[in-house]
C-alpha cells in the first residue's frame, strides 16, 4: 500500500485515494493500521451479529459488521476535505439509513460493539471511547473474549457514557437502543 508523501494531517479525500485492503481507521486526521482480527475475536463478533441481525430481521434498523466505514463526525454539506475521522467498529447498529452512502455511515451509530484484540485494548478502551461519546453514540459494548465479559456503556443525560453494566458468559444482555433486544451471551462466549 503505497499512502502520499507524509503530511502533518490526512482527510477523508486523502483516504478515499488510497489503493489498499488493509484495514485503517483515521482519528483527528491521524492514521492507525489496524492488525486482522484473530479467531476468537472473530467468533465472537460473528454471534453477536448474528443474534443482532436475527432480532432486527424485518425492523427499520441494520447492523453491519466490519470492515465498515463510519464518519463519527460528518455532517451534511461536509465534503471529504472537511471529514477528519473514520473508525471501523466491529459491529455498528444504525436506524437512520438516510446516513448510508456508498463509503460507509455519516454521523454516529445507535448501538457499537468492540470486541478487544492484544493490540487494540487500549484503543478501544480509551480512545474510541472518547470519540464515541463525543460523536453521541448512545450504546457501547466492549466484548473481552479473554474475560469473558461484555461492558455496557450507556450515554447520560449530560452526553457521557457511563458503565451501565458488567454481563458475565452466563448473563443474557439486554441491548437498551433496542427494545426488547437480548443478547445470550453463553452462544457469544461458547468457545
Amino acid at each position: 500500500m503505497a499512502f502520499p508523501a507524509k503530511k502533518d494531517s490526512f482527510t477523508f479525500s486523502d483516504f478515499l485515494t488510497w489503493d489498499t485492503d488493509k484495514r485503517i481507521e483515521m482519528i483527528h486526521g491521524e492514521i492507525f493500521m489496524m492488525a486482522a482480527p484473530g479467531t476468537a475475536h472473530q467468533l465472537i463478533s460473528g454471534e453477536i451479529f448474528r443474534q443482532l441481525a436475527n432480532f432486527l430481521d424485518g425492523r427499520n434498523c441494520r447492523v453491519i459488521a466490519a470492515p465498515f466505514d463510519v464518519r463519527l463526525f460528518e455532517k451534511d454539506g461536509d465534503s471529504p476535505k472537511d471529514v477528519d475521522t473514520v473508525v471501523e467498529p466491529d459491529i455498528s447498529v444504525i436506524c437512520d439509513r438516510s446516513r448510508l452512502d456508498t463509503y460507509g455511515y455519516r454521523g454516529a451509530p445507535e448501538l457499537i460493539v468492540e470486541v478487544l484484540s492484544p493490540s487494540t485494548q487500549r484503543h478501544d478502551q480509551l480512545v474510541k471511547l472518547r470519540l464515541y461519546q463525543r460523536a453521541g453514540v448512545k450504546e457501547y459494548w466492549i466484548a473481552d473474549p479473554e474475560n469473558k465479559t461484555v461492558r455496557v456503556m450507556l450515554q447520560d443525560g449530560n452526553g457521557t457514557l457511563r458503565m451501565h453494566e458488567a454481563c458475565q458468559r452466563e448473563d443474557v444482555a439486554k441491548v437498551t437502543v433496542l427494545a426488547g433486544c437480548f443478547i445470550e451471551l453463553n452462544k457469544v462466549f461458547s468457545e
